[in-house]
């Protein structure tokens, strides 16, 4: 058997779980704190949903910086002591890391505004409908509505183009027709692994 197949797992969102400094914020150090408990209950997996560098547009799930710790939730060695804790007690981590979309803060789509930019491809980029003003409603690539009830496309004035977002429009959705993307988040994958 695997290991993911015979134990118990508990998703902890990081921010309510529990607050180790008094900010109102939950944190890794909070959740150190109560790792025995979970362990007496059973819990031999823990999932945590995202804690990396976000703006914070949709709860974490618009990431910024798939290498770094949101400072709000502790830091780097606070992560890496979370991994051993939890480990001294037999429970493994299982991180959310988001790979559908970036946030639109995220270098990668930051730098792919720039339609000569070899990050252009790595975002799903259409133009305005012909003979419609840009940025209009009738200007949009299609009539298509994301997870959100909104349209998913979001105009971007400084290329002249719309960027497809299924979420929220500061969650550029990734071009995984590029295999550059698909090698820059296996290039990610192994953080905190």
């Amino acid at each position: 058997m695997k290991w993911w197949q015979d134990r118990i797992a508990y998703q902890i969102y990081p921010r309510s779980f529990q607050d180790s400094n008094g900010d109102g914020i939950g944190d890794i150090p909070g959740i150190i704190s109560r790792l025995d408990e979970l362990a007496d209950l059973g819990i031999g997996i823990l999932w945590l949903s995202p804690v990396y560098k976000s703006p914070d547009a949709d709860n974490g799930y618009d990431i910024s910086d798939y290498c770094s710790i949101d400072p709000k939730f502790g830091s780097l060695a606070d992560m890496e002591r979370l991994f051993a804790e939890a480990g001294k007690r037999d429970i493994r981590i299982i991180m959310d890391m988001v790979i559908n979309h970036t946030s639109d803060e995220h270098e990668w789509f930051q730098k792919s505004r720039n339609p000569n930019s070899p990050y252009r491809d790595y975002y799903i980029w259409q133009p305005p409908k012909v003979g419609a003003k840009p940025g209009t409603q009738e200007a949009l690539p299609n009539n298509w509505t994301g997870f959100f009830m909104e349209n998913v496309w979001g105009f971007d004035e400084r290329s002249g183009q719309y960027y497809l977002h299924l979420f929220h429009k500061k969650q550029p959705d990734l071009n995984y027709k590029n295999p550059k993307v698909i090698d820059e988040i296996k290039k990610n994958l192994p953080f905190l692994a």
